[in-house]
């Protein structure tokens, strides 16, 4: 596999190989982050073929560091665009709904002009917030609230029983509320 700094040296040089080595290192990173939004087969790769067109428009001028990182959050954001447009105007049962309904006890309501304006205020809070935690639970929170990855695929790969992850992720939640209220960016 190729390096990050290779990769993108061959996007600079606007070499198709660059989506190929991009594909073959990220590939089933990025088509884990879609799949646990988006949860279809078809969704999933066109989320990561889209992820890899993005890519090649936005390289020149950016050089992401790390790639990795830059990848995930692409695709997070395209598999999350998706997943709303799919579900425009229906009510929904599955995982992102399941991830929504149990952050909506430790976030701010509301989507007025004064509550976007505030939102990069929020992410630097929680960004604050989860690097002041230990490392287990930082795992678990961004996994599961991040990633989309399910309490019983958390549990295994942390070596935990999935009660203890649920524990994890309620004191961690209880944790953020509080943290956001202190800061006075709780509604």
């Amino acid at each position: 596999a190729m390096t990050d700094t290779q990769i993108i040296d061959l996007y600079w040089a606007r070499s198709e190989e660059a989506i190929l080595a991009t594909a073959d290192t990220y590939g089933g990173y990025c088509a884990a982050i879609a799949w646990n939004i988006l949860h279809s087969r078809e969704d999933t790769e066109e989320c990561v073929n889209d992820t890899w067109h993005r890519a090649w428009q936005s390289m020149p001028p950016e050089r992401p560091n790390p790639l990795r990182v830059w990848l995930g959050k692409i695709t997070r954001n395209l598999a999350l665009d998706r997943w709303r447009a799919s579900r425009a105007g229906k009510r929904g049962g599955g995982q992102l709904e399941a991830l929504l309904s149990e952050l909506e006890g430790c976030l701010p309501a509301g989507d007025s002009p004064e509550r976007q304006a505030e939102d990069k205020e929020l992410a630097e809070a929680i960004n604050t917030w989860l690097k002041s935690l230990p490392y287990a639970p930082r795992i678990i929170f961004l996994r599961r609230y991040w990633y989309g990855d399910s309490v019983a695929d958390i549990a295994k790969a942390m070596g935990m029983g999935q009660g203890a992850v649920k524990s994890a992720l309620f004191r961690a939640r209880g944790g953020l509320k509080a943290h956001l209220e202190q800061e006075g960016l709780w509604i």
